[in-house]
């Protein structure tokens, strides 16, 4: 008869046990310190960007930011620079070409309609001012102030939002 006897395989149960849990262990320590270094890093990760403004408090954007959709910066004073001027509004405003070609109105208020800038198409223009949704009210009331045609009025009302400036500069020298 064979001998099937395990006498050798049972003394080695107690030793392997052994050498897992402590495997296990320091796997589990690993893990620890593991984590701890990722939590530091995620701290340390967490900045809040700096937001360039200029002497008025207007917030310097870029115009990619506004071409898409403006309603993130609604409400707010902002201050976008050296666009080509597309086309004129009245004397109410003017349009600005975004770099996806759009176009972007802003409307000048009456003290900078008073300064009586020479804004042309082609040329360069720097403006800030609150940044307001458009609504056909407004387009409404600057055709009844005459600073804008009916004809223009469609092209108003066109625009999702609008600079209301209280600066303007022209030309490369903004």
């Amino acid at each position: 008869m064979a001998d099937n006897s395990r006498r050798g395989a049972a003394d080695l149960g107690l030793p392997l046990m052994v050498v897992a849990f402590l495997v296990i262990g320091g796997f589990m320590y690993w893990l620890q310190a593991e984590a701890a270094t990722q939590k530091a890093l995620q701290l340390v990760e967490v900045t809040e960007p700096e937001v360039a403004t200029d002497a008025s408090g207007a917030t310097i954007i870029d115009p990619a930011d506004i071409q898409l959709d403006a309603s993130s910066f609604e409400g707010q004073l902002i201050r976008i620079e050296h666009l080509k001027v597309a086309s004129l509004l009245g004397t109410q405003g003017f349009w600005l070409e975004l770099p996806n070609g759009n176009p972007f109105l802003v409307s000048m208020n009456d003290a900078v309609m008073a300064q009586a800038l020479a804004i042309t198409m082609g040329g360069t223009a720097t403006a800030s001012g609150m940044l307001t949704a458009m609504t056909p009210e407004i387009a409404q009331a600057w055709v009844d102030a005459g600073t804008i045609g009916e004809g223009d009025q469609l092209a108003a009302e066109f625009a999702t939002h609008y600079l209301d400036a209280g600066f303007v500069g022209v030309g490369t020298g903004n």
